[in-house]
């Protein structure tokens, strides 16, 4: 199931954010090469990151719930997952 996570950061979670940033890079291209995660970005107001947006393909929402169980930003509380949004979709093919 495809899905759009919509996942803005906690106040005042810069620090937090770039601390772990490289260990989040790092799984998400993993993912990406496993087209768990279709594609990726930060999301930016004024100039400065204040979140994340991902399109994600996971095929049971058990996967999807482990990957968020070890996902940098959530377990380094970088996320705010009080107002974390995932929203289905289906998207368009590539070809």
């Amino acid at each position: 199931m495809q899905y759009l996570i919509i996942a803005y950061d906690n106040d005042n979670a810069l620090e937090k954010r770039l601390a772990v940033r490289e260990a989040h890079v790092e799984g998400a291209k993993k993912l990406m090469a496993e087209g768990k995660i279709i594609n990726a970005g930060a999301l930016i107001e004024e100039e400065q990151m204040v979140g994340s947006t991902l399109f994600v393909d996971f095929e049971t929402e058990d996967e999807l719930n482990d990957w968020l169980d070890n996902e940098p930003y959530v377990t380094n509380g970088v996320w705010n997952m009080e107002e974390f949004q995932i929203v289905p979709v289906k998207l368009l093919p590539k070809d």
